[in-house]
């Protein structure tokens, strides 16, 4: 049996395209096998995001290449769709696939192995150009506590300093139907939680109609609510843009317990005139009106961000009063950023660009105050009894996992626990999150 080896870098949505593509091989008859071990076939998914994202695609293609002399390797993802005839220049390198037409990859990986790795096999398309949504299902159920679910591809907000829609392409969004089948999937085999995901994710349904009746993102929630009935207990919303979180979704988010009380909204920058050099399509105050809004109606909610420093033209006054206004929000977690200047985008030719310490030194003022705002709110649980999706194994008998306010709880437990959720009296603060006890 020939054995395949994957790994990934980036979001969750490459997560779950790492997992599609182990379905794929698995049908065929590949077993799959730790990265670090010798295989005859590796799949690196890569990343765009940032420069630092592209070297460590680079290193890890060529960390592959000396594993095995001999293996094929196959390069996926948006490093793969930016540049790919970069990375055919890197040596060992048999197959690339972009961001689409992934459902090829085995058929490309044995065209290779047919002709002895004589002929490298570039299958990257003009992604501009794509129109429907890759719809490849889950052949095999990943082994994890919980289930990503991709509903969404492309992106077309085009913010000055990202990449992503030139890797991802136009927006493309899954049919009801499939995702209802893919849910009931995930359900069957004993996952307790599903988590949305896209590259776009709350632009869900702009490209599809329903007997005349326009599509959103609330209609993908019901249908994996109504497929996950007598299953799921948990489902969970990936990013979301701010303005595009609607009235609909609150008031279900309000009504049905099973949605979890967690919402990343990503800010980018607490500055108006850095988030109009961004394309940023709201205000400050107009962010926070909405988060205030949103915790008034949903008591317990964590609302979790991120955060750009360094952006062309941010002045230390400007990044002073990113701070200001971040102190006023009381974020339940902030993922912290350095700008990283991807060349293809407006912002890369934008003048003031920032020094790179400068910027690791505004990265870390800014991860000290996001520590502070993560402890706050862990400490407002502290004496009460949340559930807890039980989700790894720690030493010494301890395992963790997460709350629907997605606060990482550890306490006493068997490794019977894992995948399954237990109510939890919180007590006090421990490492990342919370210590608590089971009930």
């Amino acid at each position: 049996m020939r054995q395949v080896a994957f790994t990934t870098l980036g979001c969750k949505v490459n997560q779950f395209e790492t997992e599609v593509m182990e379905g794929l091989f698995k049908s065929r008859g590949y077993e799959v096998v730790s990265f670090d071990r010798q295989a005859d076939v590796y799949v690196i998914n890569t990343c765009s995001v940032t420069n630092l994202g592209e070297k460590k695609s680079r290193q890890l293609i060529r960390r592959a290449s000396r594993q095995n002399t001999n293996a094929v390797i196959a390069v996926a993802g948006c490093y793969s769709q930016i540049s790919p005839d970069q990375v055919a220049q890197i040596e060992g390198v048999d197959v690339i696939v972009g961001t689409q037409d992934r459902a090829r990859i085995v058929d490309l990986v044995e065209a290779v192995l047919a002709n002895n790795r004589t002929v490298q096999v570039n299958a990257v398309a003009d992604i501009m150009q794509a129109s429907e949504f890759e719809d490849i299902p889950l052949f095999s159920i990943p082994g994890r506590t919980r289930a990503f679910l991709k509903i969404q591809e492309g992106c077309s907000n085009f913010c000055t300093y990202c990449i992503i829609p030139y890797a991802r392409g136009p927006l493309r969004s899954r049919a009801l139907a499939s995702i209802a089948v893919e849910t009931e999937k995930l359900v069957n085999a004993g996952f307790s939680e599903v988590v949305l995901t896209g590259i776009h994710l709350g632009a869900f349904g702009r490209d599809l109609s329903l007997d005349g009746k326009e599509i959103s993102l609330v209609d993908a929630v019901d249908a994996v609510l109504t497929a996950g009935n007598k299953g799921l207990k948990r489902l969970r919303l990936g990013s979301l843009e701010s303005i595009e979180v609607s009235e609909s979704l609150i008031s279900l988010m309000q009504t049905d317990p099973r949605l979890c009380l967690h919402l990343h909204l990503p800010l980018q920058s607490g500055n108006d005139k850095i988030l109009k050099a961004m394309n940023r399509h709201y205000t400050t105050s107009e962010y926070r009106d909405l988060i205030t809004g949103i915790k008034s109606r949903l008591p317990g909610l964590a609302a979790t961000t991120d955060i750009i420093v360094g952006f062309p033209g941010e002045s230390e006054e400007l990044f002073e009063s990113t701070l200001a206004f971040i102190r006023t929000m009381a974020f339940a977690k902030i993922h912290v950023f350095p700008y990283s200047r991807r060349t293809g985008t407006p912002a890369a030719r934008l003048p003031g660009q920032i020094p790179e310490f400068e910027k690791k030194r505004r990265v870390q003022q800014l991860q000290n105050l996001a520590d502070v705002q993560s402890r706050t709110f862990c400490e407002s649980f502290i004496d009460r009894e949340l559930d807890v999706l039980m989700e790894t194994s720690e030493p010494e008998g301890v395992i963790s996992g997460l709350t629907g306010n997605y606060i990482r709880v550890y306490t006493c437990g068997a490794q019977e626990s894992i995948g399954q959720i237990h109510p939890v009296r919180l007590e006090r603060l421990y490492k990342d999150g919370l210590w608590g006890r089971m009930i």
